[in-house]
């Protein structure tokens, strides 16, 4: 599946995440996360987002993850919304 534009879901409330996608040139997948528990959980939110990815089939994007304390089904709903609105 192809990101055809920039596109994001959430928001930055406490315990919710922002996830905004575009398109990659390069035809990776590049994930930049910035967490308010980065030290403590920022490996699993990083395996959760790129899970989904993995899991819709994404290719060549571009995801910038701005986390408030939100739990692993949420980033993985706003992983999904934020994706589904940008192919």
């Amino acid at each position: 599946m192809k990101i055809t534009k920039v596109a994001k879901a959430g928001t930055l409330e406490s315990n919710d995440i922002l996830i905004m996608v575009r398109p990659n040139e390069l035809g990776k997948i590049e994930l930049e996360l910035e967490s308010i528990v980065l030290q403590q959980f920022g490996e699993v939110i990083e395996q959760v987002i790129l899970d989904k990815v993995k899991e819709m089939g994404a290719e060549g994007l571009s995801i910038k993850a701005q986390d408030k304390g939100a739990l692993d089904y949420t980033i993985a709903a706003r992983v999904e919304t934020a994706i589904s609105r940008a192919i």
